[in-house]
């Protein structure tokens, strides 16, 4: 019998991807969707591209509604609204996977300097960080999920497997991130409008992006040192995809076999880790409306750096995609359910 899923904040991007992604998800059935601006609203008259797919309305938020008519639920509502929702949903036993920053964080301190103070801090301890392919025997155990945000996912899957390798300098990483505007989310705002992206390239919040704390916990946790790592994220004019560029320097001279082998020591029975072959690189459009990140790197022996670059669509393996994912390792069910579509090869 299919597990019953329910989607709360259907109608932002992530929301709608989650939607699309269940739809066709062969062991869920998603029974209910909520949204605070379109309550009552067919989901279909809002993405019409859903029309004959999903048939379902939106609903207005209601505990108990979804409680009963859902186990699994996803909350895909801005920072701080999930925190107010989810303790009462994992007090009503049901598994929740929550797409904020509000349960990402061990430490309460760091999430409120930089987000606002956490109303459920009793349940960050228990919460598991849902970068899949590293955590999943917790996420395996787990009632509550804090899902990644996308700049992290595209910076810790290629970076975590080599944090431990002797020849990293921990204290000398880079990463370099390009989004497309979808990662701004659905909101109106005069910074994503159409003329003020189109034919334009920048760089934004230098040294101030709050996922930026959110790397640097979780590199620091995994691998037993303090570590902080310069950020800097980047608008591209696409409306999807991510590009992660790390540059690392290396305490001794490192071998294309060594880095390779690192890599495919960590990733080998992983289904949506793809590992470039020597001398290639990501695109990302070869991810896009995938599950996938691809890796890539180089060993630039004249600088000492290690350069390695990966690929994600960052609504789904950045997002909804991932959550679905972690949704399939808590219940058991084949991790590539509902996930395994093919990349379109243009």
């Amino acid at each position: 019998m299919p597990v019953r899923t329910a989607v709360i904040g259907a109608t932002g991007y992530a929301g709608a991807e989650l939607v699309r992604i269940l739809s066709g998800h062969p062991l869920s059935e998603l029974t209910m969707i909520t949204s605070r601006q379109y309550a009552g609203a067919l989901f279909s008259d809002i993405y019409p591209a859903m029309a004959g797919i999903v048939n379902l309305r939106c609903q207005a938020f209601s505990e108990n509604a979804v409680s009963q008519g859902a186990d699994v639920i996803f909350t895909a509502l801005p920072h701080k609204a999930s925190m107010g929702i989810v303790p009462g949903l994992i007090d009503q036993g049901k598994k929740v996977i929550d797409l904020s920053a509000d349960f990402r964080f061990k430490d309460p301190a760091i999430y409120e300097a930089w987000y606002e103070p956490h109303q459920a801090k009793d349940l960050l301890k228990s919460a598991v960080y849902g970068l899949a392919e590293i955590y999943g025997d917790g996420i395996r155990k787990a009632s509550l999920v804090g899902n990644p945000g996308c700049y992290p996912t595209s910076v810790l899957l290629p970076l975590l497997p080599l944090v431990k390798a002797p020849f990293v300098d921990l204290h000398n990483i880079v990463a370099d991130s390009k989004s497309g505007t979808s990662g701004a989310g659905r909101s109106v705002s005069l910074a994503s409008l159409f003329c003020e992206v189109n034919e334009g390239f920048k760089a934004y919040k230098v040294a101030e992006h709050r996922h930026n704390p959110e790397m640097d916990e979780v590199l620091s946790l995994f691998s037993g040192r303090a570590v902080r790592i310069t950020f800097t994220p980047h608008l591209v004019p696409m409306t999807r995809g991510m590009l992660t560029t790390i540059y690392i320097g290396l305490k001794k001279p490192v071998s294309t076999e060594d880095v390779a082998s690192c890599l495919d020591s960590y990733y080998a029975n992983k289904p949506f880790v793809r590992l470039c072959p020597p001398g290639g690189f990501p695109n990302t459009t070869h991810v896009r409306g995938t599950n996938y990140c691809d890796i890539g790197f180089k060993v630039a022996q004249h600088t000492r750096r290690l350069i390695v670059v990966s690929a994600i669509d960052n609504l789904v393996k950045g997002a909804s995609g991932q959550a679905v994912q972690n949704m399939n390792i808590m219940l058991g069910f084949p991790e590539t359910a509902g996930l395994d579509h093919v990349p379109f090869p243009l």
